[in-house]
């Protein structure tokens, strides 16, 4: 049971990024999956969730509108895409599993966590 982010990398503010969570050994289709990031000195805040479905998606503020969630369950993938990028957007992003993604997505319990994948945004 494995997670696994990519995708990051060096981008200049105001480009995209396509972030990727490949889900190996279960069927990534009965759990919801969140997005997360920790910035350097910072706490991991949760960045966005979707439903198993993918018919539920929340945002933190800080992304909405420039950010969609989405999935792939026939391919056992979850995406973050990331439009419009600042400066604080910087951070290793993370991707987990959730039983639901609902209004209290920000709470545990996530589990199977991936390692993270780093999204730099330069001046």
């Amino acid at each position: 049971v494995q997670l696994q982010a990519s995708g990051g990398g060096l981008v200049q503010a105001g480009g995209s990024l396509r972030l990727s969570c490949a889900a190996s050994g279960f069927p990534l289709a009965e759990v919801a999956v969140g997005w997360f990031r920790q910035a350097p000195g910072k706490t991991r805040e949760a960045v966005s969730c979707i439903s198993s479905s993918g018919r539920k998606t929340h945002y933190v503020d800080s992304v909405k509108g420039r950010s969609t969630i989405s999935r792939d369950n026939v391919n056992n993938t979850a995406y973050l895409q990331m439009n419009n990028l600042k400066l604080e957007d910087t951070a290793v992003y993370y991707c987990a599993t959730r039983s639901g993604c609902s209004a209290n997505y920000r709470a545990p319990p996530y589990t199977n966590w991936g390692q993270g994948t780093l999204v730099t945004v330069s001046s």
